[in-house]
């Protein structure tokens, strides 16, 4: 008798293909960064280890030796692999050092911080979980537009970190303003972490449970008199189920992006260090630290595999994941803030059009007034003229990144299982090394700088999809439809893809504060948009040493950021 191949091994040996092919891949690139990068390192290292020495050819011929550069790229990439398999994470090009005893206390400050930032997460996604359960036990469904979480989620962690660290560290002086000594060190931090990631979280996860409220089994469970708790706890289990992949993914991107926040307050974890070892043209050092946040994306993965066992249990035998639809439907008052939001901005951007941007004729750091409404910066040029020409550049790049991450999502999340290794390999390359590599080879620009955003900001949309597009296959009319003679072309196209492409593209929309956001720390670290542009993120960055004296250099962006972000969720709400 012939064997059947039970669909749940399939599925497991699909995601281990899937892991091990994407993560080869990527060891690789990170392997020839001595060459991808595009840049000589010799000039530094000369400096940094031998500063009596002139930077003559033969010094430097001498360095590239030491280094190992000459022997080429596939001897010392075989080498490095060797090491790394040994657990070598290699030797700082500037020190001559070891690097993992050094990059393994960062990674474990990083490991602490980011779980604490869960922590603070979790509560602000049990704070909006409220209204949505106590309205689906009562049937009347949550019909919110999230606007609240939408401005909570469009706050630059270095602008809500620099908030908290003068608020509560400096002037109320109940938290230490630096360093990493005890969990008191770690509360602000978390807090300018945590707070948007949960308020994010909890409008997709307010979302789904609105969607599990409006579904038939629920009014079946209710007639059969099943316990109100039974019955919100299962309506939480179909809500988790399709966003566990989410979350996992954002576990990772914590601790790859916490760079600013651990700037701000000067903590030693892993994206400080690779800022340092980035700059220092230190490429061992940035090598090991992606190492281990490619570990650190594996192991969440493998988590994230068995919390979905947990909750779907035998549901996946069948490869089917129940996935439940949003209710994302828009009220007269989400139109309304829609409009208020962007007649706002749109009012800001007409009073300063015709306004020169550049023109530094006010004195500096000049409080608002009735001829300048929004004050001057630090050099004296109108902020109102240089948010409003600043909004071009922001939000016209920031659409097209999100436009081009939402058709990459869609393609690769069509991939289904086979996509999930790389797209897990890919949400853990930090935004920062990306754009230095581009940067390296494109030179610092906006386009650079959109292109490094686009290249790591897929992964969410593309996860999200591959879940949906399970859970639509999965449907019963669905699988009738060859019986019916619907071919693939024709199901996938009219069958699949109208019920996913709304959900993806409401999703792609609340991701639009977050790429605005990783446009404008590119620009602060120099690899975007270059100064006297007035772009957004420059001029949060310009202006953010200045927040005590002059707060309106930074609150003026970072409010016509918020109005964005609120008009552009308020709007994809009353669409859906």
């Amino acid at each position: 008798m012939r064997r059947t191949i039970r669909p749940g091994l399939v599925n497991g040996l699909v995601l281990a293909a899937s892991r091990v092919t994407a993560t080869a891949l990527v060891i690789l690139l990170i392997g020839m960064m001595p060459w991808l990068s595009g840049s000589s390192a010799e000039y530094t290292i000369l400096r940094a280890r031998y500063a009596e020495l002139e930077a003559t050819p033969e010094n430097l011929a001498l360095v590239r030796a030491e280094l190992g550069l000459d022997r080429g790229p596939w001897v010392i990439f075989w080498q490095w692999l060797t090491g790394l398999l040994h657990g070598d994470l290699g030797s700082s090009w500037i020190t001559g050092e070891a690097l993992g005893p050094g990059l393994f206390r960062s990674f474990s400050v990083s490991l602490t911080l980011m779980g604490l930032s869960l922590v603070v997460a979790l509560l602000v996604v049990a704070l909006m979980l409220i209204r949505p359960m106590r309205d689906g036990l009562r049937f009347r469904p949550n019909r919110g537009s999230g606007l609240g979480s939408a401005a909570l989620s469009s706050l630059p962690t270095f602008l809500l970190g620099s908030l908290l660290l003068i608020c509560f560290a400096v002037w109320l002086g109940w938290f230490p303003p630096y360093g990493w000594q005890s969990i008191r060190y770690a509360v602000l931090p978390a807090i300018a972490m945590g707070v948007p990631t949960g308020a994010y979280f909890g409008r997709l996860l307010s979302d789904a449970v609105a969607g599990a409220w409006s579904e038939p089994w629920v009014r079946t469970w209710v007639l059969g008199g099943v316990p109100e708790r039974s019955l919100g706890l299962a309506v939480l289990r179909r809500a988790m189920s399709g966003l566990l992949s989410q979350v996992a993914l954002s576990i990772v991107a914590l601790t790859a992006g916490a760079v600013a926040v651990e700037q701000i307050f000067a903590i030693p974890g892993l994206g400080r260090s690779m800022l340092g070892s980035a700059a220092a043209q230190d490429v061992p050092a940035v090598q090991a630290a992606m190492v281990l946040l490619l570990l650190l994306a594996a192991v969440v993965g493998v988590l994230a595999a068995v919390g979905r066992w947990i909750i779907l249990g035998p549901a996946l035998r069948g490869g089917a994941i129940p996935v439940p639809r949003p209710a994302a439907v828009g009220t007269r008052r989400t139109g309304v803030t829609a409009l208020v939001a962007a007649g706002l901005l749109g009012l800001i951007i007409a009073a300063g059009l015709p306004r020169d941007p550049y023109a530094a004729d006010h004195e500096r750091l000049q409080a608002p007034s009735w001829g300048l409404p929004l004050g001057a910066d630090a050099s004296g040029r109108d902020v109102l003229a240089r948010v409003a020409h600043g909004a071009v550049s922001t939000l016209g790049v920031a659409v097209l990144v999100v436009a081009a991450t939402f058709v990459i999502g869609i393609l690769v999340g069509l991939c289904g299982r086979w996509a999930t290794g790389l797209i897990e390999v890919v949400n853990a390359l930090p935004t920062l090394i990306v754009g230095l590599l581009v940067a390296a080879v494109t030179g610092p620009n906006w386009l650079g700088a959109a292109i490094a955003v686009a290249i790591t900001a897929w992964a969410p949309l593309a996860a999200h999809t591959a879940d949906l597009v399970a859970e639509v296959r999965a449907r019963p009319y669905i699988q009738l439809q060859p019986l019916w003679g619907v071919g693939k072309a024709r199901q996938l196209f009219f069958g699949v893809l109208p019920a996913v492409v709304p959900t993806i593209g409401r999703h792609a929309v609340l991701r639009l504060p977050g790429r605005a956001l990783e446009l404008a720390s590119l620009g602060f670290l120099g690899l975007g948009a270059q100064p006297p542009s007035p772009e957004w993120g420059l001029l949060l960055s310009e202006g953010i040493d200045y927040l005590e004296r002059a707060p309106w250099v930074v609150l003026a962006p970072a409010l016509a950021l918020v109005l964005a972000s609120v008009a552009a969720v308020a709007a994809s709400s009353r669409e859906g």
